[in-house]
């Protein structure tokens, strides 16, 4: 299952979105905003954006996923609107029969994620009155 929403991701509920019934294996990764991000400044807040097929690319992602590895489910949220340093950016969830497969999954699913090209990323730093913008996360 793949979504894009604008709401808080609440890790209390995600567990019982994914499927376990055959797991041994129910691995979860948030990514948070940071309050500095590789640029050395101080960030406030960041600004996520969501073009019209990036429902695709987030499907693309799941696809590969349980292409690739023996898993049961697989759970891939993105976050967009406005989110504060601490908020939770995205999850990327496996469940498997295997921890070296859901592991594996769930290292991949990130590194994907960071690199989608239909997200759009302002990042709002502490000394700027303007927002510096980003091509893509």
């Amino acid at each position: 299952m793949v979504k894009i929403i604008e709401t808080p991701i609440d890790p209390a509920c995600v567990y019982n979105s994914i499927c376990s019934a055959f797991s041994g294996s129910v691995l979860f990764h948030y990514a948070v905003v940071k309050k500095q991000a590789g640029s050395g400044k101080s960030t406030v807040s960041i600004e996520y954006g969501a073009q019209k097929d990036s429902i695709a690319e987030l499907e693309g992602i799941a696809r590969e996923l349980e292409r690739r590895w023996k898993l049961e489910d697989v759970l891939l949220i993105r976050r967009t609107g406005r989110l504060d340093v601490g908020d939770i950016i995205s999850l990327v969830a496996a469940s498997s029969p295997s921890s070296e497969e859901a592991f594996e999954a769930c290292r991949f699913g990130v590194s994907q994620i960071k690199k989608m090209s239909t997200i759009t990323k302002v990042e709002i730093f502490a000394d700027m009155t303007q927002p510096h913008e980003m091509e893509n996360v």
